[in-house]
């Protein structure tokens, strides 16, 4: 015809409508003789999908998280996968997007947040080296709280290994995560040390002594030679103590017994 008159109101031959729910739409035309004839369309509206990306989770660095989508035929997450199910595993915090496609082809969107804490940065203290029986001072740093594989859960721990060993550390932060760290103490073996045989001289005679077992000497009277030669006027120990190339000590004791002379008598003039 002629000109158009629509139920909602327009005159144009063409409309755009927004219904909300299925609906009919009637147009009235009149030709150019003033006669008007009328005809109906209806326009169905399907429901949108309710999409569900499921509930926001919380990772630390380096874990994964689980996704599954809900409320559709077909899913698109914003990583390209059309799985329902997906796992992720990113290094910051990131939102993922689900586009849900139903059996009548209309789409909806939903969005979850994966949050990512960052590890802690643990540290078990520098390295160290020790002499056999000494004990060792660790310290650790990085987090709120502390597990050595020692058991202990202080932040500084003394040790004595008896050989040289790895000590770690698991440090948890105030989000819960958590990063491990270790350490050596290396243990130098202590010198063998010898001082010498016990001898026995008479009172004004000397005793030599001869110590072995490391890379330095020192003995109780100061001097620092491997042989010293002694006169003591009464029984007296001699301690040596060696000093091997690690700096480990260890002591050896010997003795000089002396012997009193007899009192000689001739008898009486």
């Amino acid at each position: 015809g002629g000109t158009y008159q629509w139920n909602t109101g327009a005159t144009s031959a063409t409309i755009t409508v927004n219904p909300t729910s299925t609906s009919s739409f009637t147009v009235t035309v009149t030709n150019t003789a003033g006669c008007t004839a009328t005809a109906a369309t209806t326009v169905t509206v399907n429901a949108l999908p309710v999409p569900d990306a499921g509930a926001p989770q919380t990772i630390c660095n380096g874990q994964s998280a689980t996704l599954t989508a809900g409320g559709g035929g077909t899913y698109l997450w914003s990583n390209g996968s059309t799985n329902a199910t997906i796992t992720v595993s990113p290094t910051a915090t990131t939102n993922y997007i689900v586009t849900v496609t139903n059996a009548n082809g209309c789409t909806a969107s939903a969005t979850t947040t994966v949050t990512v804490n960052p590890l802690p940065v643990p540290s078990p203290g520098a390295p160290q080296t020790i002499c056999f029986g000494q004990s060792a001072t660790l310290t650790a740093s990085g987090g709120g709280t502390y597990q050595w594989n020692t058991g202990a859960t202080s932040a500084t721990i003394t040790i004595n290994p008896t050989s040289t060993s790895s000590f770690t550390v698991t440090v948890t932060n105030t989000a819960g995560c958590t990063a491990t760290a270790a350490t050596t103490v290396t243990v130098n073996a202590l010198p063998v040390p010898d001082a010498g045989a016990p001898q026995t001289i008479c009172n004004g005679q000397s005793a030599t002594l001869t110590a072995g077992g490391g890379g330095t000497y020192l003995w109780s009277n100061g001097s620092t030679n491997a042989t010293i030669t002694v006169s003591p006027t009464a029984t007296t120990n001699y301690i040596v103590t060696v000093t091997n190339a690690n700096g480990c000590t260890a002591s050896a004791t010997t003795t000089v017994t002396v012997n009193p002379l007899p009192v000689p008598s001739p008898g009486a003039p």
